[in-house]
Parts: C-alpha cells; structure tokens; sequence
C-alpha cells in the first residue's frame, strides 16, 4: 500500500497525541483494536508525525483500515504501510474529506454524476471506522472501493 499522508491536526485524540506527534505505538494498537481490528503481528512504530506498519493482513480491506485507523488520530502526518495481505484484491482509493462533504457527495465525485446513491458502498468500506454515513469530518481520509 505505501505511504499514506493525513492532516495531523484532525482525527481521533487518543492519549499523549498533540498535533506535533503521534500517540505511542501501544496506545496505536489499542485503537485499531478499539474498531475490531486485529493487531495480531502487527509491528507498529512511532517517529514524531509518521506511523509505519509492517505485519500480515487477511485481506486488502484489512489492510487498508489498519492504515486508517492509525492515520486518523491526532498528531499522525503519515502511514508508511508494509503489511502483507493473504488475500490480495483491488486496491481501494483514499479520500481526505472537506468541510461540507457528504457522502452522497463523495460517492457523485468518485463514482460519477447520478451515483450518489452507491454512498451507502463507501460507508460499508468504511465501517467499523464509520459507525453513522453523517459522522465523517474534515481532514478524515476514507477507503472509495471500486464499484463491482
């Protein structure tokens, strides 16, 4: 997956985050396991505003909200993601939300003009990270899956 860039003032405050730098890495974890994520294998290191992740993921889907889940927290400028995926599928894109974005928005800019309506796949591929399609904020970045 790469590196991934996130505004580090926006998202999640978890304990001993400041818009400088990054929670620690333990404080990380339980956040990703905060939304059911496993961390199982996962190594997860800190250094000032960048998280990298290294490990294994069963699935791309995994894999790509693992990175989410730590780059939506205060303080993470970046997520420099190495995690190996036993079931490889197409590559989500990734969206950093603006003041006065929906979802219904999104989905018509992603998916085309008249197809607001599929908001409903981006909040899907999103969950548990979403847990309402009107609670997304500006700064927060969000998996678009392709459309089957």
């Amino acid at each position: 997956m790469g590196l991934l860039s996130f505004i580090k003032g926006a998202g999640e405050k978890l304990f001993g985050a400041s818009e400088a730098q990054a929670a620690t890495a333990d404080d990380l974890k339980k956040e990703v396991e905060k939304h059911g994520l496993s961390t199982e294998g996962l190594d997860i290191q800190v250094d000032g505003d960048k998280v990298t992740v290294k490990g294994n993921a069963a699935s791309t889907e995994q894999a790509e909200k693992i990175a989410l889940a730590l780059g939506n927290t205060l303080g993470v400028a970046s997520v420099e993601s190495d995690i190996a995926v036993e079931n490889a599928t197409e590559d989500a894109k990734f969206y950093t939300v603006v003041k006065g974005d929906t979802l219904w928005k999104i989905a018509e800019e992603q998916y085309g003009a008249g197809k607001g309506a599929k908001y409903t796949e981006i909040f899907e591929a999103n969950k548990p990270l979403l847990s309402h399609p009107d609670k997304i904020y500006p700064g927060q970045v969000l998996r678009v899956p392709p459309l089957a």
